[in-house]
């Protein structure tokens, strides 16, 4: 019962980071492993994305709902990174992802200096496309982050939040809205092969699900309050403790 009560509030916690502006794993896949020690890594995974899916289905529809987002180019842009991330749940069967390990801490400390040194990096919202190019952009986006979902996974939803933010002119707000969109894509295709492979819990998943949402239900009702400005002050302390989890486990681990 302890150990359910334990990755219950951890989920908890995840929903409300992962609803902001992503990230929520860094709580809850170390909760879900240091509780569970035995058990296997794929099945720790499927448990995590098969709780996370609700409440970010609940963030991306909470969103959808105040802010204006263009749905006719991001709906096939998430189509894509659902792809993407079918492709790189096959690859990983292939190619051992382990060297990404001491790369991505370096990555992210480029994003959060890039995103430091510009202090008005997305906080008006200016988008750079429309129609067929802002399809195009968006879906490159999907492919290549939703293909590194599926392969390695960590940071997901910063590289999307940032990504869209830098190379598509929207702040920060809209961007993480973009984001739960398509992260809501590739977890599912990520739930799809976990679930064929029986590495979900779903007894667990279920419990999960439910704290997921409540988390995700305050964290973007603060989001939408707060605006752009609180999204990125919450990005800039996701990303710095991604850097340090990352860092300690290819580094000092």
């Amino acid at each position: 019962m302890l150990e359910l009560v334990t990755v219950a509030l951890a989920s908890l916690m995840a929903g409300f980071i992962d609803a902001v502006v992503g990230g929520g794993g860094l709580i809850l896949v170390p909760a879900l492993f240091g509780v569970f020690p035995q058990a296997a890594p794929a099945t720790l995974f499927g448990t995590n994305k098969g709780a996370s899916i609700w409440g970010t289905a609940w963030a991306t529809a909470q969103y959808a709902r105040r802010v204006t987002l263009n749905w006719p180019a991001l709906l096939p842009a998430a189509g894509i990174a659902l792809l993407g991330s079918f492709a790189g749940a096959w690859t990983v069967t292939l190619v051992d992802p382990s060297f990404l390990r001491r790369a991505l801490p370096l990555i992210l400390l480029l994003v959060l200096a890039y995103t430091l040194a510009r202090k008005d990096l997305g906080r008006q919202h200016a988008p750079r496309f429309s129609g067929r190019a802002e399809t195009l952009v968006a879906g490159g986006i999907g492919l290549i982050i939703g293909f590194y979902d599926g392969f390695f996974g960590p940071g997901t939803g910063s590289f999307f939040v940032f990504l869209f933010v830098r190379l598509l002119g929207y702040d920060f707000l809209h961007a993480s809205a973009t984001a739960k969109l398509m992260n809501m894509a590739t977890n599912a295709a990520a739930i799809a092969l976990f679930a064929y492979k029986g590495h979900i819990w779903w007894h667990i998943a279920a419990v999960m699900a439910v704290t997921n949402v409540i988390g995700s239900l305050v964290g973007t009702r603060m989001a939408l309050a707060r605006g752009a400005g609180f999204v990125r002050g919450m990005f800039i302390v996701v990303v710095g403790g991604l850097i340090l989890k990352t860092g300690w486990d290819a580094f000092l681990r």
